[in-house]
């Protein structure tokens, strides 16, 4: 599974607050509806979901409704082919050469109306290629020098598998990509279209759209810069692609390039940390047809729970999902009108030590670090058994779930076939057992290094996310708990938490992983040496070997023990410890047709093309 960060809020269960949404009208009685209006808890920071710091859901969110690939995930989890944006096709595999090529169907375009081709499919390589990067001068992304376009791909499955560089047909229509070998889930790691042409007129300094021609010469341009490694070019390019997307308002003033898009909508407006609004593409045609009513989506940022509820009893959200505790889901349930639906989502709450510095950090100098041997071991050890993950669930989650249980892997998750196998020899056992004798455990592993910690604690710094009253909460019961085995957690609350995840100040971060696919290599990116989301500095070699090779086809046995490898080492260098998996809760207006939450991210808006009143 690809993960991102997790930033869906919570309904808190107090008396509701004054109404904190604005700017919006009702439609008066019998009017047609065409706008829904979704509730995120965190707003929106980047139209670019490819950075490190910006793999939010909340970003892919409304990437997802503004852009269409060659495939997507249903609510069941099926991947399903686009076959109106083109098709993709084995056309050589062997054990050494396993070659697949992607092709556009002839008449797409983008929302500017200038072609989608196979030329657009190239700036895959480009983003995602080590050895491109350092051919062209960008810089060196396996080295110190990091390259033009931030990418967090850099690191991932296609730039470790592909050989050579991609072929254009003669129409240039379709991309042939070699891979060095058969590949897992290779239907996931192909490229995706991205319109070349706007990051070349944004590059060149363009402030409009232009026409189809300049757009069409603008392609053509970047076709001649990837064949050539023009640096100067593509340089410009990479630091439009890696900063000018990162903007969180837009008016009439925005660069419109930065919007062209093939999705089903497309960006109009953004208010700084209040909304989003897109309106529907009238160009559009790489995707599923637009079967709803739906013209125009929103969202809307509202950071308190109660707020939020009360905005969806007043019709003023359509759509909401969240982190609910059982009297929110009570609460909401009582609401005219909406409709509540439960199930679990494919999203793990973990909390994470830190042990060296992150890429880009300064040197982390605390208790954890694993230059401190044996001593941060039992430290890290007694930190993560300390986590009262029992009365976690019981006071937070089994009142909504009763069925949910502590999470024992970080790799799969309970009701897949390998889980029950995974967890029976994969180290975690080490941290489970009734509380008061974990605690027991724990206490004299600390005393070993300071045996006066109950009275004089360890210092550790927490990162909280904020606005969210159901961590609020967990982060509450861990801090008393770990009280009593010798470590004082000092709380940081941030409401912009995810891009602070990597600092270096911090021992602790928890927050959760969002799959937005099953594939069996999708969690690499957490715990690999080079991973973009190793934030907490993990850097060990065995652990890597294991990581490279479930990227290749295997059988689920054998898979189960490769992930059985892996953890036992997570687990006994004592980094992470897996807590629950989410209850998922989506509350919306009964009016409004064709929702169907999914358990992978984009859990909410995966089938927008169907939505209407």
């Amino acid at each position: 599974m690809k993960l991102r960060f997790s930033a869906r809020g919570v309904v808190a269960t107090s008396a509701a607050a004054a109404l904190a949404v604005t700017g919006f009208m009702l439609p008066a009685n019998g009017a047609a509806r065409s706008t829904v209006v979704i509730h995120e808890t965190n707003a929106f920071t980047s139209l670019n979901t490819g950075t490190p710091d910006t793999n939010l859901v909340t970003n892919s969110d409304v990437a997802y409704m503004t852009g269409m690939g060659f495939n997507y995930y249903d609510d069941k989890k099926n991947l399903v082919k686009n076959p109106v944006l083109g098709s993709y096709k084995i056309v050589k595999n062997s054990q050494s050469d396993f070659r697949v090529q992607y092709t556009v169907n002839p008449g797409r375009v983008w929302s500017d109306g200038v072609s989608i081709t196979g030329v657009d499919l190239l700036m895959t390589h480009l983003v995602c290629s080590n050895k491109y990067a350092i051919a062209a001068g960008l810089g060196d992304p396996e080295g110190k020098t990091p390259s033009a376009f931030n990418a967090s791909c850099y690191s991932g499955t296609y730039n470790d598998y592909v050989v050579g560089e991609p072929v254009l047909s003669d129409d240039k229509m379709s991309v042939t990509v070699r891979y060095k070998g058969r590949l897992a889930d290779w239907e996931l790691y192909g490229p995706g279209p991205s319109s070349v042409h706007a990051l070349v007129q944004l590059a060149d300094g363009k402030k409009d759209l232009g026409t189809v021609a300049e757009g069409e010469a603008a392609k053509a341009k970047f076709l001649t810069a990837f064949n050539t490694k023009d640096t100067t070019l593509l340089k410009a390019m990479g630091a439009i692609w890696s900063k000018d997307f990162n903007i969180t308002a837009v008016d009439a003033t925005t660069n419109p390039l930065l919007f062209v898009s093939n999705g089903g909508f497309i960006v109009k407006s953004a208010i700084s940390k209040q909304s989003v609004t897109l309106t529907k593409n009238p160009k559009y045609n790489s995707g599923p047809a637009m079967s709803g009513s739906v013209d125009t989506v929103v969202f809307k940022y509202i950071s308190d729970g109660n707020a939020a509820s009360q905005a969806l009893a007043n019709g003023e959200i359509d759509l909401y999902s969240g982190q609910a505790t059982a009297d929110a889901v009570a609460a909401l349930k009582q609401i005219k009108g909406i409709t509540v639906v439960g199930g679990v989502a494919a999203t793990y709450e973990h909390w994470d030590l830190r042990v060296a510095a992150a890429q880009g950090q300064p040197e982390y100098t605390g208790v954890f670090k694993s230059k401190d041997g044996q001593k941060a071991l039992d430290l890290r050890r007694a930190f993560l058994m300390g986590v009262p993950r029992e009365e976690i669930l019981a006071k937070l989650i089994r009142p909504i779930n009763p069925d949910a249980v502590v999470l024992r892997s970080v790799f799969v998750q309970p009701g897949q076939d390998i889980y029950d196998q995974v967890i029976r020899s994969n180290g975690s056992s080490f941290f489970v057992g009734d509380q008061e004798t974990l605690n027991k455990r724990a206490i004299s592993l600390v005393k070993k290094w300071y045996p006066d910690a109950q009275k004089n604690p360890i210092k550790l710094k927490v990162l909280v996310p904020g606005n969210n009253a159901r961590r609020a909460a967990e982060f509450a019961l861990v801090q008393a708990n770990l009280r009593k085995i010798g470590f004082d957690l000092v709380g940081d609350v941030q409401a912009s938490w995810s891009p602070r995840i990597a600092n270096t100040e911090y021992d602790v971060v928890f927050f959760a992983w969002a799959a937005n696919s099953t594939a069996q290599a999708g969690t690499n990116a957490n715990w690999k040496s080079t991973g973009s989301n190793n934030r907490t500095g993990v850097k060990i070699p065995q652990l890597d070997s294991i990581l490279d090779s479930v990227t290749v086809p295997l059988s689920r046995n054998v898979l189960a023990q490769k992930y059985i490898s892996a953890e036992r080492i997570l687990n006994d260098q004592g980094l992470t410890v897996p807590v629950f998996q989410f209850p998922a809760v989506t509350a919306y207006n009964k009016d409004l047709k064709n929702v169907k939450p999914a358990p992978l991210s984009p859990n909410l808006v995966w089938n927008y093309w169907e939505w209407a009143y």
